[in-house]
């Protein structure tokens, strides 16, 4: 159970980036990290990797924020800066990452996340949050965004007119499926739920939706798109989904099921099929994301609470 909690947050160092913390997302990571799942929660324990604000306070070394303006911070405040997977912007596949919840951070303090009201980071690991943006649905962009962005786009999943299929309209599909479409992808939304049809179709802009209990419309579907994406984070079985992809397709896994999943070999060998996983996105790519979003008008389709609800929500 949440409940208040008093904290203080280190002082502005040289390169540190400070600000007052206007809205953060609630993700399922929460969720695991709260209920102690990946039994690696220490309490207390404060949640929230999806957090902007107005900056109130710069370090000495700071040049590229200034006071006032609008940043967000996702998934990560640090790294090991050095490695291979730093060197190339991938700084989340670092093996001294720090997470922005329940992580050592370079002081040996555990790190604390946004569902509080200030926030202090690093400024490598902070994004500027474009003016064009609404700033309350800009926050579960820098990891719902960035989590489907990210393979989207080292997969090849953004030519004009191949067709994308995307499992699962929470948080994560509904980005995918904006994506796609901005992309100029057509669109097909795969989902247990027949009653999100419309919304997938009317509201996110989908082309084509697909029941995937129903044995007659997936058979229908096969051999039909040349990429998948997996959002869900539930059990469910694979084997239905790869019979969609064409010959060379790509299935991405972005989900996190809590059981193995089971993936015969023909179903992988007949088409040359690739099965793969992506983990959310590193700081350069997270900010072309936000541009992205900037340019075309894409958000986070939102309920806005107060801190009081958070318990319900």
């Amino acid at each position: 159970i949440l409940s208040p909690f008093n904290f203080t947050r280190r002082k502005t160092g040289p390169n540190d980036v400070t600000f007052k913390v206007a809205y953060c997302g609630i993700c399922h990571t929460d969720l695991h990290l709260l209920r102690n799942e990946w039994l690696n929660s220490r309490y207390p324990l404060v949640p929230g990797h999806e957090i902007v604000g107005i900056v109130t306070e710069v370090g000495s070394k700071v040049d590229k924020f200034a006071v006032g303006e609008r940043v967000g911070v996702g998934c990560m405040v640090n790294s090991c800066h050095n490695c291979e997977s730093c060197e190339i912007s991938a700084e989340q596949y670092c093996d001294g990452v720090v997470f922005t919840v329940n992580s050592t951070d370079v002081d040996g303090s555990v790190t604390c996340g946004g569902y509080s009201s200030l926030m202090v980071c690093d400024q490598k690991f902070v994004i500027k949050v474009p003016k064009t943006l609404p700033f309350d649905a800009a926050a579960p962009l820098l990891c719902a965004g960035i989590t489907v962005y990210s393979p989207m786009k080292y997969f090849g999943m953004t030519e004009k007119g191949k067709r994308l299929g995307v499992v699962g309209l929470g948080g994560l599909g509904h980005m995918a499926v904006q994506f796609g479409k901005a992309f100029g992808m057509h669109v097909t939304v795969i989902s247990t739920s027949s009653h999100k049809e419309k919304e997938a179709k009317e509201v996110l802009g989908a082309d084509a939706f697909l029941i995937s209990k129903d044995e007659r419309q997936m058979k229908g579907a096969s051999k039909s798109v040349n990429y998948i994406i997996d959002t869900v984070s539930a059990d469910h079985p694979v084997p239905p989904l790869l019979n969609l992809l064409k010959a060379n397709g790509k299935f991405v896994i972005v989900g996190s099921p809590s059981k193995p999943m089971e993936i015969p070999a023909h179903s992988v060998m007949i088409g040359r099929r690739l099965v793969t996983g992506s983990s959310i996105g590193g700081i350069k790519e997270t900010q072309e994301m936000m541009d992205f979003c900037a340019e075309h008008n894409i958000t986070c389709k939102i309920e806005k609470v107060s801190a009081d609800y958070i318990n319900t929500a």
